[in-house]
């Protein structure tokens, strides 16, 4: 399917097993697989309002694992915003986000004050014993990168709604790219794009 100019691109990256898949295929489909599949590379559309139009939210839901770095420059040099998930049973997964959040910088530009990006702590429903990532050591990570942060967990529904209507609130402007009379009008809008 061709992507179209009115598509606003979701990347979402992070470790093997930290729930990527799951928190897309509940926020898109209302579901919840306790099975583990390893993806390659999905994506998934949802019809979204982006400035009183209608518009579709791509979500594309990336490998967990490294074997795949081309893939990988490509989504973020195409994403318009990004989910970055870590399971706060994992430590070592919230260390993996690092050289992904270094090649968004690096294809993105230093400054990353205008994309929209999310430190994503999932599986916050497992109990307090298996937790090896504080709430504040996501938050403090969030602040360090200048990231929005965010708990939430694929399987009790908790946050996921939230957290991919937050990622929308982020977007500071959209370009929409106007056909009149054989010339295109660029404006920037500041309205905020909602979920439907």
């Amino acid at each position: 399917m061709p992507e179209q100019s009115n598509d606003y691109r979701v990347v979402v990256f992070g470790a093997g097993g930290v729930g990527k898949s799951s928190l897309v295929l509940r926020f898109v489909k209302g579901t919840f697989r306790e099975s583990y599949i390893p993806t390659i590379e999905d994506t998934y559309r949802q019809v979204i309002s982006c400035n009183k139009n209608i518009c579709t939210l791509q979500i594309t839901d990336t490998t967990g694992s490294h074997q795949f770095p081309a893939m990988q420059r490509l989504s973020i040099s195409k994403g318009h915003a990004f989910i970055l998930v870590f399971s706060v049973c994992s430590r070592q997964s919230l260390e993996e986000l690092r050289p992904i959040f270094e090649v968004i910088r690096e294809l993105k530009g230093p400054d990353l004050s205008q994309i929209p990006i999310m430190l994503t702590g999932n599986k916050c429903d497992e109990s307090a014993e298996l937790r090896e990532v504080s709430t504040s050591e996501g938050q403090a990570q969030a602040a360090e990168w200048g990231v929005s942060f965010m708990e939430t967990s694929a399987k009790t529904n908790h946050n996921v709604k939230q957290l991919f209507q937050e990622l929308l609130n982020l977007e500071k402007s959209r370009n929409v790219s106007l056909q009149v009379g054989g010339k295109a009008n660029s404006r920037v809008a500041k309205d905020k794009c909602d979920l439907m």
